[in-house]
């Protein structure tokens, strides 16, 4: 058949067009370290490329959101040991007040310093994360959690229940604050199932020690009930709500034990006649109202008499176990702190090993083989110089250059 001169000139053209386009891809790959440029490449591999990127990106933000709940929660858990430190420091000058060397204008000058703690105490449940987030608002992360009262008698707190949450995995999302009601206000006083109270008006030197459990399951355990002293010997038991009697006559001795509905007190010192004691079940008190009765007892005086001292005694007593309460509870709260720290340590771990493993699957999807597209840029190069020479002398092929 007969081929045209136009017929050639095209076949030449197109042949080192492709072979051209093929070292370009080439070349391209090698720049690029790719082996997809495309998805026309290979649309299969293209694909589970896409998917897998989408996983590791994902996977970069739960990284991120990790990040942010450790610096929140370090926060928190360094803001809790500050607040253990003040309250031992105010349990160490409350253990201090009720001593016979020490004279009320002593104990007024703990009270001025009390009442730096006080401050401080409020500047600390006021705290902020990094992020100008409050640490014990709830969800009112922009909320400050609590407020002087106007009186000047205690706080209000202005938050809510809540726990500002952070994704960390798909299936998981950590706590990053907490509640201020329940760190600083959830608080059982007494010993956290029942309070022993000395009343306010008595005018003997009885000192109670702090009450105890005999019997956690006696149904009236927690009833309110008052010991009225009808003398230093004798003592009355009335229902506290109802005034109604329960026991009547019942023989005391100085430093001798009370026991009644699954509980024993000691009371030591001479009680008077009239001289009342309260037993309840606990119940929630803040450490602002705790403190603040602590420095109103340091503030009154009590170096009149025995029964101004033992009063003092008992206050300082009340304080110093609401104290220790306080404490317990913080303890509770940095557990949970730490355990959530742990739990998004381990999901950092996680989630690096996770990167990796998204690294290493893209590296086998899409990564070039150096030695194999090497070896196909040469022998591009050499297929595109032979169509070079090859239609250079097709094209100069011609019957006149054999007539003579």
């Amino acid at each position: 058949m007969r081929i045209s001169t136009n017929t050639i000139y095209e076949s030449g053209v197109g042949g080192i067009q492709q072979q051209a386009a093929d070292f370009l891809k080439t070349q391209q790959q090698i720049a690029a370290s790719r082996r997809i440029l495309t998805p026309a490449d290979d649309p299969i591999a293209s694909a589970k490329v896409l998917e897998v990127s989408q996983s590791s990106s994902l996977n970069k933000q739960y990284d991120t959101n990790m990040g942010s709940a450790t610096s929140a929660l370090e926060m928190e858990d360094t803001t809790l040991g500050s607040i253990v430190g003040l309250l031992l420091d105010v349990r160490t000058s409350a253990l201090q007040a009720p001593n016979s060397t020490v004279t009320d204008q002593n104990r007024a000058g703990m009270a001025t310093a009390l009442r730096g703690s006080y401050q401080a105490l409020l500047g600390l449940a006021n705290s902020t994360d990094g992020n100008g987030q409050y640490l014990f608002s709830g969800y009112k992360g922009t909320t400050r959690p609590f407020a002087e009262n106007a009186s000047g008698t205690g706080v209000t707190y202005q938050g809510d229940q809540g726990q500002r949450l952070v994704q960390i995995t798909t299936s998981r999302q950590i706590a990053v604050s907490d509640s201020g009601a329940d760190v600083f206000q959830g608080i059982r006083n007494g010993n956290g199932t029942i309070v022993a109270a000395a009343d306010a008006a008595n005018t003997g030197t009885g000192v109670i020690e702090p009450a105890t459990v005999t019997n956690l399951a006696n149904p009236d355990l927690r009833d309110a009930v008052t010991i009225q002293f009808t003398s230093a010997t004798t003592f009355d038991v009335a229902d506290a709500t109802t005034g109604a009697a329960l026991a009547t006559g019942a023989s005391f001795a100085a430093g001798g034990v009370i026991s009644y509905n699954g509980w024993s007190m000691s009371i030591k010192g001479t009680p008077q006649a009239g001289d009342t004691f309260t037993v309840r079940g606990s119940s929630n008190v803040d450490m602002f109202k705790t403190l603040g009765d602590l420095i109103a007892q340091l503030e009154t005086p009590a170096s009149g008499s025995a029964a101004d001292f033992a009063k003092l005694t008992n206050g300082v007593r009340t304080a110093i176990q609401n104290l220790d309460q306080a404490l317990q509870n913080i303890s509770t709260v940095r557990a949970s702190v730490g355990a959530r720290m742990n739990e998004n340590d381990a999901a950092q771990i996680a989630g690096a090993d996770l990167q990796l493993q998204y690294k290493q699957t893209l590296s086998t999807l899409q990564d070039l083989d150096y030695t194999q597209a090497l070896t196909d840029l040469a022998k591009e190069q050499t297929s595109l110089e032979a169509a070079q020479q090859s239609f250079v002398k097709i094209q100069g092929l011609s019957l006149f250059d054999y007539i003579r």
